[in-house]
């Protein structure tokens, strides 16, 4: 009998290109943190708060001015911003729950990095602050304004639709290479928005693919993935997913990057390109305590700091288009 498989998340992720975990959340974290999701995008809907997603554009920049008063909104962007418009306990349960040990520790065997010895002190803290991990992104998916449906088109985040086979291949990851990111979704109310064809992730697009409407509703071998509140899905970012958000039904969906140090180069545009970097140094951990999470966070932050100085008066442009 082969022995166990010591990393079965990072197996799953990459022959499937999503891997779920059940129940990631208790049911008072879970209570808490909709209380401060609905209180937030109730502002961001008046337009008070301008880092959000509008709708009828799929990808940034998104133009603020336009809500309430010409588009919806389908996204809140930022939510470790210091300036986030709720209360500092509602903005400490969202730093909370980015640092979530549970969420780190997921992140940590999809980037292969292995759990840090603790600091000199003894004291079981993180003796290097976040063992290579980065900070990027904490946003969160919403129920569209308005009667309509919204509906994001096929896509990789990070590879545009006109790229050849071998551009696809060129930027996909080979068989066994390390990732140096990872990203989630975890959902405040059941969610099943999320669609996905799996293993498309280490493999170009098929004829069929490529020729499809960019809205196509049957795509060969679709998924779709279906979220109990408080799940999360780690998934690669270049697997071929879409949207679906139904104007009828409730959606408060966090949505967050973690960074690998060694990947920061490869990086700087996903990350850099939603603005992060204007606010990232003011971020305020004091909810985390002076242990270990503060210890983690402060030197996860520390590396996004330093990716946003590498790349200092440098264009690092935008992923997609529309």
């Amino acid at each position: 009998m082969p022995p166990p498989d010591p990393h079965p998340l990072l197996t799953t992720l990459r022959t499937q290109g999503y891997v779920i975990l059940p129940s990631l959340l208790t049911p008072a974290e879970l209570a808490a943190l909709r209380a401060a999701a609905a209180n937030l995008t109730a502002t961001a809907r008046t337009g008070a708060w301008p880092h959000v997603r509008t709708v009828g554009k799929q990808f940034p920049p998104w133009d603020a001015s336009l809500v309430p008063s010409q588009a919806g909104i389908w996204g809140v962007q930022h939510l470790l911003h210091p300036d986030l418009p709720v209360s500092p306990e509602e903005r400490a349960l969202f730093v909370r729950l980015y640092f979530h040990e549970r969420l780190l520790g997921v992140a940590r065997e999809l980037l292969s990095i292995p759990p840090s010895p603790p600091p000199p002190d003894g004291n079981g803290g993180e003796g290097d602050e976040g063992g290579g991990m980065t900070m990027e992104l904490l946003n969160m998916l919403v129920r569209p304004d308005g009667d309509q449906p919204f509906a994001l088109r096929w896509h990789r985040d990070d590879i545009p639709a006109t790229a050849t086979p071998q551009e696809e291949m060129e930027r996909l990851k080979s068989p066994g290479e390390a990732y140096v990111h990872t990203q989630w979704n975890l959902p405040l109310f059941d969610d099943d928005s999320l669609l996905v064809v799996p293993g498309s992730h280490a493999r170009a697009r098929t004829d069929a693919e490529r020729s499809a409407s960019p809205y196509e509703e049957g795509m060969p071998g679709q998924v779709r993935v279906v979220l109990k509140a408080g799940d999360v899905v780690f998934y690669d970012n270049n697997i071929l997913h879409r949207g679906v958000y139904e104007v009828g039904r409730e959606r408060m969906t966090l949505h967050g990057s973690v960074g690998h140090v060694q990947g920061s180069r490869e990086r700087a545009r996903n990350v850099l390109q939603h603005g992060v970097g204007e606010w990232v140094d003011r971020c305020d951990f004091q909810g985390l305590g002076e242990g270990r999470e503060r210890r983690t966070a402060e030197g996860m932050r520390r590396r996004l700091v330093q990716l946003g100085r590498e790349n200092e008066g440098r264009d690092v442009g935008f992923s997609l288009e529309g």
